[in-house]
This record gives structure tokens, C-alpha cells and sequence, in this order.
């Protein structure tokens, strides 16, 4: 049984905004029924770009509600410039906090906030072309939105990544290339790191070295598993998982 904060359980039991709006100025839709979460933001704006109401219709767990409802009312008010500035963090610190496996339903409600301002601008949804290679067969997830959840919330294990985007969190079989792919963000994080300078290849694989030794690796072994980096090609790192951890989710 999940912990929750008594604003989740609030929200969660109250929830604020739910329903569709009539005529909204603006919809962002995130997520898919067949993946067990999604979010349907109405938005509706002035002429000045101030939001004057938002509401909401989700279908998924309480934490996603909750997130869903506290968005809507975070919302009202604010401008839309002040609006881009929100992320997945501040829904999760208005709640109080949400458990770590639940992290994944405040990124929903960043990435629907995201999709309603684009259709404001009308801007055309993007494509999954344009989102990157699906990783995730199981979740739709790609390597884009895979990535960018490590840069903007400093993710350390293949764990964090599934509680932040769901990847890797059904049949497993992207857990390797999750491990890749982890390993080469934060090998590049790294160099661009304030005072850092374009790795040549010798300090890549350093990099990438110490961050499987030191960050990934202590993670596996606790599960009598373990991680080998086979190569870097470029920017792409290609590891092979050992121990328990060969073929596990």
C-alpha cells in the first residue's frame, strides 16, 4: 500500500476541476488507455494569455488524479508564460510530496500542460517520429522522453527511470538499453557540467566508467546482478547485463 500525503488523499477523494469544459481555448492530451494512464487537460485563457479556468479528465490511479486536480488549481490564475514555467516537481510539492513509484503521474500532468499550451499556439502535436525512438514497447515511451527525465530530475538508476516514465516497468525488455541510455546521459551531463569541455573519447569512456561503477552497478548488485560496458559508438553506450540481472525487469 502506497504512502500518500493528506492533500493526495484530498485531492484524490476531492478532486477539483474533474470533468470536460465547454469550449475550452485550449486540450492536452497525454498517455493511452491501453498503457493504464491518461490525461485530458482543458485549459481555458483570456485574451491577455491569462488562464481563467482548467479542468481535467484522467483515467488512472489515485496519485494521477490527485496530480490531475492539484494542476487544475495551480493553474487558475496564472498567465501563460508563468504557466510554462511549472514542472512535474512543483505539482509534486504542492501535493506535499508523492512516493517515488507514483513520480510518473506528476510528469503526465507537465506533459499535458505542455501539450494544451502547443495546441493554444496551434502548434501541430508532435509526431512520434519527432519524439524518438520507442524504447518502451510496453508504455509507448521513447528515448527522448527517457532522456530528458534524467537531465531535468538527475535519475541515477534504471529504477528511477521507471518511476519517473514508466519504461521498463512491464515485460522488461528494454532494461539494457535503459542502462545504456542512462549511462550515456549522465556521461553527458557530466561534460556539460558548468567549466566542463568536449570530452575526447578517452574521457567519455572514463566517464562512462565511473558512473557504472559508482552509480549504476551498487544498484545491481543488490539484486546479484551486475553491468560490463561492452563499447562506446560515439554517443551511444552499449552495456551487457550480468549475474541476476541477465533478462530481468
Amino acid at each position: 500500500m502506497w504512502e500518500y500525503t493528506d492533500k493526495v488523499m484530498d485531492h484524490f477523494l476531492n478532486p477539483r476541476n474533474a470533468g470536460e469544459m465547454e469550449n475550452p481555448s485550449a486540450v492536452g492530451e497525454v498517455g493511452s488507455l491501453a498503457c493504464g494512464d491518461a490525461l485530458r487537460l482543458f485549459l481555458k485563457i483570456d485574451d491577455k494569455g491569462v488562464i481563467q479556468d482548467a479542468r481535467f479528465q484522467t483515467f488512472g490511479c489515485a496519485s494521477a488524479i490527485a496530480s490531475s486536480s492539484v494542476l487544475t488549481e495551480i493553474l487558475k490564475g496564472k498567465t501563460v508564460a508563468e504557466a510554462e514555467k511549472l514542472t512535474n516537481k512543483d505539482i509534486a510539492a504542492y501535493l506535499g510530496g508523492l512516493p517515488k513509484e507514483k513520480m510518473h503521474c506528476s510528469v503526465m500532468g507537465e506533459e499535458a500542460l505542455a501539450a494544451a499550451l502547443k495546441n493554444w499556439r496551434g502548434e501541430a502535436a508532435p509526431s512520434p517520429a519527432a519524439e524518438g525512438r520507442l524504447v518502451c514497447k510496453c508504455f509507448g515511451v521513447t528515448e527522448e522522453t527517457i532522456r530528458r527525465a534524467i537531465r531535468e530530475n538527475d535519475l541515477k538508476t534504471v529504477e528511477d527511470i521507471t518511476n519517473f516514465t514508466k519504461a521498463g516497468g512491464g515485460c522488461g525488455e528494454c532494461a539494457p538499453e535503459l542502462e545504456s541510455i542512462l549511462a550515456d546521459e549522465r556521461a553527458r551531463m557530466a561534460s556539460a557540467a558548468p567549466g566542463g569541455r568536449r570530452m575526447t573519447n578517452i574521457q567519455r569512456m572514463t566517464q562512462v566508467t565511473r558512473i557504472i561503477d559508482e552509480e549504476i552497478r551498487p544498484a545491481l548488485k543488490k539484486d546479484g546482478g551486475d553491468i560490463e560496458l561492452v563499447d562506446i559508438e560515439g554517443v551511444k553506450v552499449v552495456v551487457s547485463l550480468r549475474g541476476a540481472c541477465v533478462g530481468c525487469p
